[in-house]
């Protein structure tokens, strides 16, 4: 008999860190930094849609570098895994994490001249994240934006209503209970981000420091033949 090991990236506790802290980015993106979403890029085509539309091509930079970033952060994530996935003694999610931090601390010193750029950052570390961090308690689910969970969670529980499966029942609360801490994350944002101006990002990257720390805590799962 042997005990498989695990790493905590896909535990709950890390789930719920990221997730508030996902939550707080996007309200502070939109208090702080210009109307703008660190998150939902869904939100920001729209807006660069509009602004096209009406001929405000300055606008429309606001909304296309945080997506230009976003897409940034996924290409460096992939690559991060590529080419650090055989560490031993550090996992590959462990230095995207820092990175993230990193990017969020910087995000928090830039003057509201520089938003275009703060976001920018913002956009970048959360498509590093969403990316790294694509499932916890063996579901697939994102810690960053709710539309995904939200159909996920409702579908399981139409099928759970169907079959009465126990185990499609606790997927459908896992789902629901990610998006109720989204929630609780961009109420916090909201608060703080207006309260306390630019530098309460450094609040989600504490939260992450949290994370980051706890990775390193091996979870022996159950014994295996």
């Amino acid at each position: 008999m042997q005990k498989a090991r695990r790493q905590m990236s896909e535990s709950m506790i890390l789930a719920v860190l990221l997730t508030l802290a996902g939550g707080f980015q996007d309200a502070y993106s939109y208090n702080c930094r210009g109307h703008v979403f660190a998150n939902a890029q869904t939100g920001n085509i729209v807006l660069l849609g509009q602004n096209a539309a009406m001929g405000s091509w300055g606008n429309c930079l606001r909304y296309l570098f945080p997506l230009l970033a976003f897409m940034g952060g996924v290409f460096l994530a992939e690559l991060v895994r590529y080419r650090y996935t055989r560490l031993h003694r550090l996992h590959w999610r462990q230095i995207v994490l820092a990175l993230e931090i990193l990017l969020l601390a910087a995000a928090g010193l830039m003057p509201p001249s520089l938003d275009t750029l703060s976001n920018v950052l913002l956009s970048f570390a959360c498509a590093m994240q969403v990316n790294s961090f694509p499932k916890f308690r063996g579901y697939p689910c994102a810690t960053t934006m709710c539309i995904g969970n939200m159909r996920s969670g409702t579908q399981s529980l139409s099928q759970y209503l169907l079959n009465r499966d126990p185990q499609l029942l606790r997927r459908c609360l896992h789902y629901y209970e990610l998006i109720a801490i989204f929630a609780v994350g961009a109420a916090i944002g909201a608060v703080c981000s207006i309260r306390l101006g630019a530098l309460s990002i450094w609040i989600p990257a504490g939260l992450l420091l949290i994370g980051l720390l706890i990775m390193f805590i091996q979870e022996e799962a159950s014994p295996q033949a």
